[in-house]
């Protein structure tokens, strides 16, 4: 006869956890995961605000900009699925509060870097404190919240959080940068961080799946270098072009390691990813749909973000209280999303959604060079619905047909996509953006003497047009920055059109391909996949 001790550690860990946590004390610690959460969205968009001071303070160059930036997407992204399958093996809790002391160490150490590299390292040191944040906060709310319904909710607050961190970044930027020295946008996440480590330690119970303690090395390695490597060549793009070496080389590099990582994972009797979720539709189709939704929206973040400033003239902390409606009603539109899934099924709620975010980039890309705020502001809502009303229950949907004992790994899959997808967005929308402006400006330039390093600012970015065009002064300057103002925005409206034909085409697949329903995944009687392999080997 199995003890009652013995028995308790071999069964499914929701069975033995979800009593612990009932009613308000679960509903505390939803807040605590998505506290947790906001931290880490918010500095995906937080720092831009503070680039143009870290040219001043710290002197950073154009290409050191772009690793502080980048050294914390390129190290979040090569670790997730690794952090994933190690909350999986070790603790789910464990893994979220190891993240947020990490995230404030690495957020400390860059608050009061006092050299690029400093601060370059100390974001590399965040990126690793948020790839072990995401996947846990998503794994945590699939063990406590075991129905289907009450899951599907807070997967959609928690969905509601993530965007509206990403949008809420420019604003509190903003605001901090009014206030203080460039530090605060750092020193914001410690007591964040703080707060949610308490909270974690005091209401969140561990959970854990029962698979080998032996972690698969070769899958880590290959995912890691897989990871990083495409990552780098995406983020690469919009500067040396998708045909250069630097770019050419990563991407390509990096999709070999990820087939051998599809190959050994697939041949592997303990692999760390399980690849037969990839043959439920449910999990692959609405996975890639959650990539095309974070594409579409930091894509057009990326482009409104200097279009307010740039073109209407808006100040950092004006530019991000106007892009404020855009995380107003996708955090109010994520949990209602839930309730309409319910009534007309995930297939059409998710088509449906990225179809209205589709006709939000369409108006957008009618805006002109005479265009004002209030012409961009309902474009924007429509965006920001739409996002909100796909993003929960594509995630829900992702979640609900793994296992329980591969929740990590499957929640540091899905934020993988988030960051490829967001990293793309950026990347293919800035890259249309920018070759229709350097096209246009090219053209209206040619055949006028004009100095090597002026002409190198006009053509590098609409904020270098208009600061030749404030030196210059007089009809000439006005004349120019009229000009770079349209080539900017003629650009902005290609990127924007094919933001809204990635929407309809991610509309398109949901509605083809994504289950209206899904069925519970097969639980195998609380064993995991580590251990039917083990059962396999004995028979």
């Amino acid at each position: 006869m199995v003890s009652t001790g013995l028995l308790r550690k071999r069964i499914d860990d929701d069975q033995v956890n979800a009593p612990i946590l009932l009613g308000y004390k679960r509903d505390i610690a939803l807040a605590v995961l998505c506290i947790s959460l906001l931290m880490s969205s918010l500095d995906n968009t937080i720092l831009n605000i503070a680039l143009p001071t870290l040219v001043r303070d710290l002197k950073a160059t154009n290409t050191q900009l772009e690793w502080i930036v980048d050294a914390y997407a390129l190290v979040s992204a090569g670790l997730l699925i690794f952090a994933g399958s190690l909350g999986d093996r070790i603790g789910r809790k464990k893994l979220l509060i190891s993240g947020l002391f990490i995230f404030i160490l690495g957020s400390s150490g860059s608050a009061f870097s006092k050299s690029v590299g400093m601060l370059i390292f100390s974001r590399a040191v965040m990126g690793i404190g948020v790839a072990f944040i995401m996947p846990a906060t998503l794994a945590i709310i699939t063990t406590l919240f075991r129905r289907q319904s009450e899951r599907a909710l807070a997967i959609g607050i928690w969905s509601g959080t993530e965007g509206f961190g990403i949008a809420l970044g420019p604003i509190a930027g903003g605001w901090l940068l009014s206030h203080f020295w460039w530090g605060s946008v750092f020193l914001i996440n410690v007591p964040i961080g703080i707060i949610g480590i308490v909270g974690a330690a005091i209401l969140i119970p561990e959970s854990k799946a029962y698979l080998s303690s032996k972690q698969d090395i070769k899958g880590v390695l290959l995912s890691i270098s897989g990871m990083s490597l495409l990552l780098w060549g995406i983020i690469e793009a919009p500067i040396g072009g998708w045909t250069s070496v630097s770019v050419l080389l990563p991407t390509l590099l990096g999709g070999l390691f990820l087939i051998g990582f599809i190959l050994h994972e697939r041949s592997s009797s303990k692999p760390m990813l399980d690849m037969e979720a990839f043959k439920n539709p449910r999990f692959t189709v609405a996975m890639a749909s959650v990539a095309l939704i974070i594409f579409v929206l930091l894509g057009v973040l990326f482009l409104m973000t200097q279009y307010i400033q740039f073109s209407l003239g808006y100040s950092p902390l004006a530019a991000g209280i106007r892009i404020l409606p855009v995380a107003a009603v996708l955090g109010i539109s994520a949990p209602i999303s839930i309730f309409i899934d319910k009534v007309i099924g995930t297939k059409v709620v998710v088509a449906a959604a990225m179809f209205l975010v589709a006709f939000g980039l369409f108006d957008l890309s009618r805006i002109t060079i005479y265009g004002t705020y209030s012409n961009s502001l309902i474009g924007m809502v429509i965006i920001g619905v739409g996002a909100g009303l796909a993003f929960p229950p594509a995630t829900e949907s992702i979640m609900g047909s793994l296992s329980k004992d591969r929740t990590g790994v499957g929640a540091a899959t899905n934020s993988a996509g988030l960051n490829l997808g967001g990293a793309l967005g950026v990347a293919v929308i800035g890259s249309v953006l920018a070759t229709r402006y350097q096209s246009i400006m090219t053209t209206l330039l040619s055949g006028h003497k004009i100095p090597s390093a002026a002409l190198s600012a006009i053509k590098g970015s609409l904020g270098g047009a208009l600061q030749v065009s404030n030196i210059v002064g007089g009809k000439t300057g006005l004349l120019l920055s009229e000009a770079a103002r349209g080539a900017f925005i003629s650009g902005m409206d290609s990127g924007l059109k094919v933001g809204a034909f990635v929407a309809l085409l991610s509309g398109v697949i949901a509605l083809m391909f994504l289950p209206a329903r899904g069925k519970k995944p097969i639980e195998n009687e609380g064993k995991s996949f580590d251990k039917r392999a083990d059962d396999k080997k004995a028979a």
